[in-house]
């Protein structure tokens, strides 16, 4: 892939930004039923509202004008709007054979905008993350409490899953998989896998990032495997980097990324929501108080890409790209290309 020794060249200088929430963006739309479906979709047999996934298709000025906000507030790193782009996640709304081309068409809109901002500043490049969420699927834990050996998905379901959207992620621009959002890692095992299969096949170099999820104060992923477990599990792959999003606020996630940090050579990556939510499902951490607790990330050396997850903004990244352009990366010792 033509921009990854640019890509490599980027985490060695400097801390890297990856864009904030995509959801919390859309919410301000306040997109109706009827936006969901567009001309295209009007007749579709079940509700589409809340498919953010299909607003690329049906709404995709709005998925460029928040892509070129975030790119504006000075991310390096944007997502596609794929974090349900599977065939397990897009079945809720009898969409599967759809797959291929949200994934494809978000990622040509990312690339689009993209290529438009390293054309003004070529010494900013600015790169797609192709956004592959945890499904609402796993392979770990059993749905129903009365039968705990039950499975609701098989691994090589997911395989099948994830190598289709990572296909179409590639096919479309991306310049980076990003294994997002990992609450079950034997989920993120078969993204991983599907990926190197692509991999092999197309003989390609492939940058990839892990982001696994610390659901509660216990320091654990919903599975039950703790931070260093969770590293252990995907560091047989060549990776980027590998870090933690979502549940948490910035406070909150400072131990486990220092953990990540002193036990591997990979970038580390974090994006974490503007606080914990309120007791409406609410964020209300400001920019400034986000700002400020990311800076000890900063000060100890632990990062190396830094963006947002639920409840931030281009206010948020914004403030977050200002700071982190004080400080230095933290030193990978040996970074692969």
């Amino acid at each position: 892939m033509k921009n990854s020794e640019q890509l490599y060249k980027a985490i060695s200088e400097r801390i890297l930004i990856l864009d904030g929430a995509m959801g919390t963006m859309i919410q301000r739309y306040n997109f109706s039923e009827e936006d969901y479906r567009g001309e295209r979709f009007k007749d579709w047999e079940s509700s589409l509202k809340g498919n953010n996934d299909l607003l690329s298709l049906t709404q995709p000025e709005a998925i460029e004008e928040i892509h070129k906000k975030y790119l504006l507030a000075g991310a390096d790193i944007i997502e596609t709007n794929t974090f349900s782009g599977t065939t397990i996640a897009m079945a809720d709304y009898h969409m599967e054979d759809l797959v291929y081309e949200l994934n494809y068409e978000s990622a040509k809109i990312a690339k689009k905008v993209c290529d438009e901002f390293t054309a003004q500043n070529p010494n900013k490049p600015r790169f797609v993350a192709g956004s592959i969420g945890p499904t609402n699927r796993t392979a770990s834990l059993s749905p129903d409490v009365n039968d705990p050996g039950y499975r609701a998905i098989t691994f090589d379901e997911l395989r099948i899953a994830y190598k289709q959207q990572a296909e179409a992620l590639l096919d479309g621009g991306s310049d980076i998989l990003l294994v997002e959002t990992i609450f079950d890692t034997l989920n993120a095992k078969a993204a991983l896998f599907a990926i190197d299969e692509i991999r092999e096949e197309r003989n390609i170099k492939i940058p990839i990032m892990v982001s696994g999820t610390i659901t509660d104060a216990s320091g654990r992923t919903l599975s039950g495997q703790t931070a260093d477990a969770f590293l252990i599990s995907v560091s047989h792959m060549d990776l980027i980097s590998v870090g933690f999003n979502c549940a948490l606020g910035a406070k909150q996630l400072t131990p486990y990324l220092e953990i990540l940090a002193n036990h591997t050579d990979f970038g580390i990556s974090a994006y974490p929501n503007a606080g914990l939510p309120n007791a409406f499902g609410q964020y209300d951490e400001t920019a400034e108080q986000m700002a400020n607790q990311v800076e000890e990330y900063l000060e100890k050396g632990l990062i190396n890409i830094i963006g947002g997850c639920c409840g931030t903004t281009p206010d948020h990244i914004n403030a977050i790209a200002d700071l982190a352009k004080n400080y230095k990366p933290r030193q990978l010792s040996v970074i692969s290309q």
